[in-house]
């Protein structure tokens, strides 16, 4: 009877842990894959009629620190989604000048926080552009990447050939 009982909690304790699934783990450093980019009609807040573009990309943060806290930070961690225009002139892409009407400010993600034992953050992120001043001609790109709470950098993603003037989305 005591051999049973050791062997069925032999059995037991065997169950329990190959049914405990194992703590996925990925590397601290963000990493980030380009979903999509979509140009469509909109109006600012006065009315007017304006271009939009929404950004959309996929992260995943291994250690679960992405996101900067509306307060508690220095004053040098405001912005944690860099990104730099890129133009397309005559067939070429080359960075936008500094003082490129088009240029984007940095963006900040918002604190996220993963719970429980696996801190891993998976998600999509979308940031919208407002388009104020174009031309017909405009045709753009970005490369852009993250920074977690750790100063851990992403890799550099680049978005698809956007023309501002027409209404279109590529990728998923």
């Amino acid at each position: 009877m005591i051999k049973a009982k050791k062997y069925h909690f032999s059995i037991l304790v065997f169950l329990a842990l190959t049914y405990c699934g194992r703590i996925e783990q990925l590397p601290p450093e963000p990493s980030i894959s380009f979903r999509s980019f979509e140009i469509f009609d909109t109006s600012d807040i006065l009315g007017n009629n304006i271009k939009g573009g929404r950004l959309k990309f996929y992260f995943e943060d291994g250690d679960g620190d992405l996101g900067l806290s509306a307060s508690g930070y220095s004053p040098g961690d405001t912005i944690n989604l860099f990104l730099t225009l890129l133009r397309e002139v005559n067939g070429e892409i080359i960075p936008a000048p500094a003082d490129d009407p088009l240029k984007p400010a940095g963006y900040r993600i918002p604190y996220m926080e993963g719970i429980g034992q696996n801190k891993i953050l998976r998600g999509i992120i979308k940031i919208t552009f407002n388009y104020y001043f174009y031309s017909t001609s405009d045709t753009i790109y970005y490369d852009f990447y993250v920074k977690d709470r750790a100063g851990n950098l992403s890799n550099t993603e680049r978005t698809c050939r956007i023309v501002i003037a027409e209404n279109s989305k590529c990728g998923n």
